[in-house]
Parts: C-alpha cells; sequence; structure tokens
C-alpha cells in the first residue's frame, strides 16, 4: 500500500526517539567521562529522533519545481497534502477514508452524474469513459474509480514525479490495483494530448469520452492553454454527442475577482450551447471560492446552478 514505507520509517523514528530517551539519561551522567566521539553520536542520535517525532514533511522534486508532503490534523482527522507554490495542490484523508476527496472542487465533479439518466436516454449507456486532465494527487479519479463500477478512466498527467508521489503517499498505487485496466496513465501535456485524442477519434481509432474533466492549474493560475476557445473545440472533438465538459474555476481576490470565471463561461458558449455554473466553496481549505463550470451542446439540469445572463459574460480567451 503506498504510504506504508513511509509509516515504517516514521515507526523506526519512535523507536529510535526511545532510545534516544534513554541516551539523553545516560549521557547526563556519562558525558563528562565519555570520548569526545561518543558524544557527538549520541547528540545525532537525539537529533533525528527529534526529528521523526515532530517532522512529517517529505520534500519532493517535480518539473515545477520543489514539493512538500505534509501531514496535518483538521476537525480531529489526519490529511496528508501536497503542497507547492504557496499552495495545496492535492489532499487526501488517511486511513479509511483515503478514497474520498477533500476538497468541495474534487468532490463536486461528481454532478456529472446527476446528467447520467439524461446521458443514458439519448446514448443508450450512461458516463462510462471518462479523461480527465491534470492528476496531481488523483483525489477524483480514486473516488470516481471506487465509486462507479462501470466506470473507465484516462488520466493525463504532465509530471511523471507527480504520479509517482501520488503512487507512493496518496494511494494511487492501491486504485490501480483495484481498477485494473479501468484507469489508464498517461504522462503528456494535456492541450497535445486533447489534441491527438481529437485526431484518433475523427479517424474513427479511438471511442469519444463520455466526459472530460479539466483540473490543471500551475501554483495558484489556470493553466492558459486548456481555457481558450481552441482548447475548447479540442474537447469538444473528443467528446460524444451530448457529453460534458468540466472545469475548476477558482476566483481571485478571496472570493470577489469573478473576471475569468465570466471569460471562462464566455468562451465556453463559444463552443457549446449549454454552460452551467455550481458553486464549489471550501470555507476549510481555500480562502478562494471554487467554481465548477460544465459546458455541454445537450442541456441538462445541473443542482445548485446558478443563473445568470448575457451581461455576465466576459472576453472569450483565445490562444
Amino acid at each position: 500500500m503506498p504510504g506504508s514505507c513511509a509509516e515504517a520509517r516514521q515507526g523506526a523514528f519512535r523507536t529510535l526517539g526511545v532510545v534516544a530517551a534513554v541516551l539523553v539519561v545516560a549521557a547526563a551522567f556519562q558525558a563528562a567521562v565519555w570520548p569526545a566521539e561518543v558524544t557527538a553520536a549520541v547528540a545525532v542520535v537525539v537529533v533525528l529522533a527529534f526529528l521523526g517525532l515532530h517532522v512529517r514533511s517529505r520534500v519532493v522534486r517535480t518539473q515545477a519545481g520543489l514539493a512538500v508532503v505534509r501531514d496535518r490534523r483538521i476537525h480531529g482527522e489526519r490529511v496528508r497534502v501536497l503542497a507547492q507554490g504557496g499552495v495545496y495542490q492535492s489532499a487526501t484523508y488517511v486511513g479509511e477514508r483515503r478514497f474520498e476527496p477533500v476538497f468541495a472542487y474534487q468532490r463536486a465533479f461528481e454532478t456529472m452524474f446527476e446528467a447520467e439518466g439524461a446521458f443514458r436516454a439519448v446514448r443508450g449507456h450512461g458516463i462510462r469513459r471518462v479523461l480527465a486532465i491534470g492528476g496531481g494527487g488523483y483525489a477524483w479519479p480514486k473516488y470516481a474509480l471506487t465509486q462507479h463500477a462501470e466506470l473507465a478512466m484516462d488520466v493525463v498527467e504532465i509530471d511523471p514525479a507527480v504520479t509517482e508521489v501520488a503512487r507512493r503517499w496518496f494511494y494511487l498505487g492501491e486504485v490501480e490495483a483495484l481498477a485494473g485496466e479501468r484507469l489508464s496513465l498517461i504522462t503528456a501535456e494535456g492541450r497535445a494530448y486533447l489534441g491527438e485524442a481529437a485526431d484518433r477519434v475523427a479517424r474513427g481509432e479511438a471511442e469519444p469520452y463520455d466526459a472530460i474533466v479539466n483540473d490543471t492549474f500551475v501554483g495558484r493560475e489556470p493553466v492558459r492553454a486548456l481555457a481558450t476557445v481552441e482548447a475548447a473545440r479540442a474537447a469538444k472533438a473528443c467528446l460524444a454527442p451530448g457529453g460534458l465538459y468540466l472545469t475548476n474555476v477558482v476566483s481571485a481576490g478571496d472570493g470577489g475577482d469573478l473576471a475569468f470565471l465570466r471569460d471562462e463561461v464566455a468562451t465556453l458558449s463559444q463552443v457549446f450551447v449549454c454552460v452551467s455554473v455550481i458553486p464549489a466553496t471550501d470555507d476549510t481549505w481555500s480562502g478562494e471560492d471554487n467554481y465548477l463550470v460544465i459546458a455541454s451542446d445537450a442541456d441538462y439540469a445541473f443542482a445548485g446552478a446558478i443563473p445568470y445572463d448575457t451581461d455576465f459574460l466576459g472576453e472569450p480567451l483565445r490562444d
């Protein structure tokens, strides 16, 4: 199970802490007569034990720079986070709830299944083939694959180091074993993959996706290459008729700046017939507001969707 190495290491450090405590007591009596090298060795053991007992952080190197995997206790539950660039990139519960998404916006991706009945009426089957762009800690893919037995998912992550972090500390390896062939991990840049996948669908070499989820960020900023009209067209070309495109949009300025949300809704409205906006605010983990934006050529009804008029629309984003 991913994380077992880390747990074993922490257990070893705790044992080391007991040894260090004994040595500290002995040192209090023997420091005056011990050789200098022995005293130094005892000091090293004490320092290592202190780190093992009090620090639960691991520094990892990714394409975007150094990131930290850290355990925290929130509302009495142990949560493991992946922090980089001053923000939490992903998180997982540790223990029985390890497959449940921690962040509200990741749970909100499940909203797509509210359309499953109408989708089945048109397509003859439910939502069964999904593309997720942006793996990170693989929070929502883990949950979706363990909750929907018929679901198959391709997950595109640009950084193989991030995928290894997810395997080791965020239970991705366990989900790979459980899902088997239903889960395919792809190392690629998201926009490039959309273009390649669209070409395969057009040539009849691949089945279209029933839904696409875009969960990509660089630090606090969205990936611009995946937020434009041209990117939306590439995504639509990968979708089955009536398919859904979902993206997470973060408002800036502690939730007060909706400029990017307005622009992204305008952008998707250039390509899709229907665009819905659903709040996914997370008071525990974010000082900014998240919005789930769902685009489709089919008119699905989603609980909690915010009505808006044309005055809300911003400027469409282009390459």
